[in-house]
């Protein structure tokens, strides 16, 4: 693969690392660092004249720093006559700020920010040239964005691990958390051949669950709760105890990002799942340590692959739309 530069952000060095090998290529040379007022330094440590440049940076850890490391990665990349600047972003940072709140006054509702916007912005200031990006929590971020936006899916991994590691996945029943996850769930169902069913729950607030109601039947079946991310997992693990009270034999939750802050490795720990499946958009070396029930699906091979696809001017989003891995 000529004339194409891949470098990585500190938030998630490793997944880098396992793009870099799929691809066989070397990360090129990128020295960050914070000055003592904590400004964020970026030197590029070779040529990306007239290069194809990707930067992997996921929205993780430290969220507002890796994001502002990203974009001071991109600048630098566009001002030394890079061809073109790709940004990685396996976990879009402030995708769940994509609208305004629905709930409070009406003059909260005209204060509210749409922050997941303001993020496609910089990005676009600062040089970018094409996003990939995975699961977004509002597809319409895309629309967010002037330039090229790919948008994939883990679901053919998710696939891939549910035949490979759930025996009775013949009898299984995917929900969601939520209603809106209905799609997500009816696509996954469909692939497997299975029924779907979905809870509807009522917050009293951001983070924290009022009500859930099942609609649909899990009786002595497999349960699968499938979502694109859990934060404190309040919502999965009143989930989990519902689908039980419900009469399923197990339960697993299958999550692209595992955000996994506050209290949630306590609740997972304590809730009835047979296993928390989660992508490594976001590390979770540590939070494996303190929780045996999580367990990861590696997507480097899916990331790698777009790259390889958008450096070859091939089509991305059609192939993990539609066609498994």
């Amino acid at each position: 693969m000529p004339n194409i530069v891949l470098f990585s952000g500190s938030s998630h060095h490793d997944l880098s690392q396992r793009v870099a090998d799929r691809l066989g290529l070397e990360l090129g040379k990128v020295v960050t660092k914070k000055f003592s007022n904590q400004e964020t330094s970026v030197e590029i440590g070779e040529s990306v004249r007239g290069e194809d440049v990707y930067i992997i940076q996921s929205g993780c850890g430290e969220i507002n720093d890796n994001l502002m490391e990203l974009l001071i990665m991109i600048n630098a990349c566009k001002i030394a006559s890079s061809s073109r600047v790709t940004a990685v972003i396996p976990c879009f940072p402030y995708a769940r700020q994509d609208k305004k709140d629905k709930k409070g006054s009406v003059e909260r509702w005209s204060r509210a920010p749409i922050s997941a916007k303001l993020v496609a912005n910089m990005l676009s200031v600062a040089g970018a040239d094409h996003i990939i990006t995975m699961d977004l929590h509002a597809s319409q971020i895309q629309g967010f964005f002037d330039i090229p936006v790919d948008n994939l899916y883990a679901e053919p991994a998710v696939l891939q691990w549910i035949k490979e590691n759930i025996l009775e996945w013949r009898n299984c029943i995917i929900v969601s958390p939520d209603a809106g996850g209905a799609k997500r769930v009816t696509s996954i169902a469909d692939r497997l051949n299975v029924e779907f069913a979905l809870i509807h729950k009522e917050r009293k607030k951001a983070n924290e669950v009022d009500r859930m109601v099942l609609v649909g039947d899990v009786k002595d079946r497999v349960a699968i709760l499938v979502d694109d991310m859990a934060d404190t997992c309040g919502t999965i693990c009143h989930a989990a105890d519902k689908l039980v009270s419900a009469g399923a034999t197990k339960v697993y939750a299958i999550l692209t990002h595992g955000i996994f802050s506050g209290p949630a490795i306590s609740r997972i720990n304590n809730a009835p799942f047979e296993a928390v499946v989660v992508t490594n958009t976001i590390p979770q070396e540590e939070k494996m340590k303190h929780c045996p029930k999580i367990q990861f699906i590696d997507i480097s091979m899916i990331l790698a692959e777009a790259i390889r696809r958008t450096h070859n001017g091939e089509s991305v989003s059609y192939l993990f739309s539609h066609v498994p891995l």
